[in-house]
């Protein structure tokens, strides 16, 4: 037995991979949209942040105005709590109807597929049993006999040839 020689490479080794260049970029971090984006949300952050401060300094100047905001805040805050209230009385008549359908429909048809699958189970046993196992039983017996035939038939045969 031979050695290959340590400069001849063997036939099955695989092509080395090729080089990452054009033909391959690699993602290197966000795409112009998703910078164009992160720069938006910044920039709204800043304004947002920029507003309360104003509206702080605003309001710390001038206590009228301030009470006046605030109770324009606590009447938005109440209709906000009637809003929040009336979402979850629906919210409640909703699974109020869902647990009707699921009682009144959907027991049902589970019933009747329990139903249906026993029905199949029963046909598939009756089948089984007085189908099924006959035939198999007779196929058993013929192949008794086809067997007990051609033995005798070899025996037979055997008794002329003397």
């Amino acid at each position: 037995m031979t050695m290959p020689s340590p400069t001849t490479a063997p036939a099955t080794t695989p092509p080395a991979p090729a080089p990452a260049g054009p033909a391959a970029p690699q993602p290197e971090g966000l795409t112009t949209k998703q910078k164009w984006q992160v720069a938006g949300a910044v920039a709204v952050g800043i304004v947002i942040l920029a507003a309360l401060v104003a509206a702080v300094v605003f309001l710390a100047s001038s206590p009228a105005q301030a009470a006046v905001w605030r109770d324009i805040f606590i009447i938005f805050m109440a209709l906000e709590t009637f809003v929040i209230g009336a979402a979850l009385i629906v919210l409640i008549a909703q699974l109020a109807v869902l647990t009707n359908l699921l009682k009144h429909e959907i027991r049902p048809i589970l019933e009747s597929t329990n139903e249906t699958v026993n029905t199949l189970r029963g046909t598939a046993l009756f089948v089984s049993e007085n189908l099924t196992e006959p035939i198999i039983q007779l196929n058993g017996y013929v192949a008794a006999l086809e067997k007990v035939v051609s033995a005798l038939g070899a025996l037979f045969s055997l008794g002329r040839k003397k």
